[in-house]
């Protein structure tokens, strides 16, 4: 079967890459079922509570990913011991990353305006993952031309050139503009060029004595996040579950 998909679906190599994503991503949304029906009291799942202490599935998503990785590094790219290691490494990813808000704040904030922060995570690395399953190279090595693949220092400037703008759009304060460009240039540049956000290192440095340039960053950042907040938050309720506190009720006259 392995052998069938690489000779008509994927590229040589890749099956490990896609057996990972296929776990990662099926993980991620059979955790999140289960722990949407805990919160309702649907099911017969429940928290896992051996002594009173609440084992998070981040500990299991943690040995797995460990067993995953070193067995990828020991079996290579191909056979039955690497198919395995990228499932279990899979399913382990997903478990972590699904948590992945609890490790930033040492925390439970799963259900919380924080926990948010896993659902953008997972969705961003499948996305960054089926790019590169589909064959983009981080920073354009994909587009060099094979007269430039001749040329070392050709394709040592090309990625050289390509980790500046990435670089740029980071300390522009444009995290996910940056991840992308680093598979796809051309998404970086745009970040680098343009004004940066007024809370980012480049604004603190380089904005602090020009007032119209900080309110100008300003206006587009309150525009920009006006116009993506809505669509984002939908999309974050929608695939992690979450629900909008309702409005406060006014107090009787």
């Amino acid at each position: 079967m392995g052998d069938w998909l690489e000779r008509n679906i994927i590229e040589p190599g890749k099956l490990p890459l896609l057996l990972a994503l296929t776990s990662f991503i099926l993980s991620f949304v059979v955790v999140r079922t289960i722990t949407r029906m805990i919160k309702a009291g649907r099911g017969p799942f429940r928290n896992i509570t051996p002594g009173g202490m609440h084992i998070h599935h981040v500990v299991p998503g943690v040995v797995l990913t460990v067993i995953g990785g070193f067995g990828a590094v020991a079996s290579g790219r191909e056979g039955t011991g690497a198919a395995i290691s990228a499932v279990l490494f899979g399913v382990g990813a997903g478990l972590v990353l699904d948590e992945f808000a609890l490790i930033l704040h040492l925390h439970d904030v799963y259900w919380s305006e924080q926990g948010r922060k896993s659902v953008e995570v997972v969705v961003l690395t499948a996305s960054l993952v089926a790019l590169v399953l589909s064959g983009f190279l981080p920073f354009g090595v994909n587009e060099v031309s094979e007269a430039e693949q001749s040329s070392r220092g050709a394709v040592i400037a090309d990625v050289v050139v390509n980790f500046a703008f990435a670089l740029f759009a980071l300390v522009k304060g444009k995290l996910r503009i940056a991840v992308v460009g680093v598979l796809v240039p051309v998404v970086a540049i745009v970040g680098a060029v343009r004004l940066a956000r007024p809370d980012s290192p480049w604004a603190r440095r380089f904005y602090r004595r020009r007032p119209r340039a900080r309110r100008r960053a300003r206006k587009r950042a309150d525009r920009h996040d006006a116009r993506w907040r809505r669509v984002t938050r939908r999309l974050q309720d929608w695939i992690g579950g979450f629900s909008e506190p309702p409005p406060p009720s006014s107090p009787a006259s």
